[in-house]
């Protein structure tokens, strides 16, 4: 009996070493692998790798609505309101690299233009060249000879720097129409090479004026008209002239500037910006603000003028006014150009002209401001595999 409770107090005496240990072995363990684990975490030098992805077009700055004013408008009567920058139409090369005005009365409008652009918290750009240069011919001929040559090349960019800074202006735009030739398309990338160094390094911007480069008939790229690229990197925004286009296979007015038109534009002008890695936000559709006629041999008509005809007009951009039929971009198609711009990943939208707008709610730079609006509220989003950071 003695020796079975001897046995008994034996086994009990085990058991209760070896559960003591257990325990003891167990907690140390846990300890040793947490302490392990947090000294690892500690000494970590990794950060995680942010892999790169797609541009959206919320990524952009805030989108453009750029207006060209003539320098004969009355600068009290133009609305700012909408307008993110304001270019005012033209100062004119001379061959030796000389600027010119059309007289004390361009230069008046231009200050006044300026101080009200600024009023209305709006950029006040110059642009320089244009189709007509003041002393009679193309501005064209007077632009390729200032060009050409290194001295008077550095003579215009330094007389734009100087007017620039001297006027207040926030840049320049430059419109030379058009380079015809492989060897203008060089000279004007280094002359836009040359002025983008001047004026960026005083904070001022630099745009550019460019044909749309489709044939509205064919719907190919023109060859007549030539860019060397390369000078798309120096600008802040390039302004399609996305208009016009019924000069193309003899005069068609219905050809001015159309949707389907103008659908091939953006494509051409996005993917040769996606094949330079240039940002396509740089891009800036041109819209035009009035009728063309039927008849070549008369004058076009201001937005303005078709409103005042018939303020009831239809979608379908043709009105008939005094015998003439007229071809022209209405609020819907505004609009839509607008969408379709915002939607391939370009900057904003560019008027010509701001003085032939029709006044209040029928206002199309209105019209376009409201998209431009609702695409920065409810941003739609456009990736380009092209530009990731």
């Amino acid at each position: 009996m003695i020796k079975k409770v001897q046995i008994l107090i034996m086994i009990a005496t085990i058991f209760a070493i070896g559960f003591t240990a257990g325990t003891f072995f167990t907690k140390n363990s846990v300890h040793q692998v947490s302490t392990k684990l947090a000294k690892t975490a500690e000494q970590s030098t990794k950060n995680p790798v942010l892999k790169s992805s797609p541009k959206t077009i919320s990524d952009a700055p805030s989108k453009v609505l750029i207006g060209y004013v003539q320098d004969y408008r009355d600068p009290s009567a133009i609305d700012y309101s909408n307008l993110t920058h304001v270019i005012f139409s033209f100062a004119h090369p001379e061959k030796d690299g000389r600027l010119t005005f059309n007289g004390d009365t361009a230069m008046n409008n231009l200050r006044r233009t300026v101080s009200n652009a600024h009023k209305h918290d709006a950029k006040a750009i110059l642009a320089v060249g244009g189709w007509f240069h003041i002393k009679g011919g193309e501005s064209y001929d007077y632009f390729k000879s200032a060009i050409a040559s290194p001295s008077s090349r550095e003579k215009l960019a330094n007389e734009l720097v100087g007017t620039a800074n001297r006027e207040n202006l926030d840049g320049i735009d430059i419109d030379i129409e058009h380079p015809r030739s492989k060897k203008d398309a060089q000279y004007l990338a280094a002359f836009i090479n040359d002025l983008s160094k001047k004026l960026h390094a005083v904070n001022k911007e630099l745009s550019v004026a460019v044909h749309a480069k489709i044939h509205s008939v064919t719907g190919t790229e023109t060859d007549f008209v030539n860019y060397d690229a390369s000078m798309f990197q120096h600008v802040d925004y390039v302004n399609i002239m996305a208009y016009d286009g019924q000069w193309d296979g003899g005069y068609n007015a219905a050809n001015m500037a159309p949707y389907p038109f103008t659908e091939k534009i953006v494509n051409y002008w996005g993917s040769l910006f996606d094949s330079h890695s240039i940002p396509r936000n740089k891009l800036v559709l041109g819209v035009p603000f009035y009728g063309q006629p039927e008849d070549p041999s008369i004058k076009p008509v201001s937005y303005e003028a078709i409103i005042n005809h018939n303020p009831e007009i239809d979608d379908k951009d043709i009105i008939s006014m005094n015998g003439t039929t007229y071809y022209y971009n209405g609020e819907a198609t505004m609009q839509k150009k607008t969408s379709l711009a915002l939607y391939n990943g370009f900057g904003g939208m560019m008027i010509w002209e701001v003085g032939l707008d029709a006044k209040g709610s029928y206002s199309l730079t209105g019209a376009i401001s409201k998209v431009i609006k609702n695409s920065q509220t409810n941003p739609v989003k456009y990736y380009s595999v092209k530009h990731t950071e």
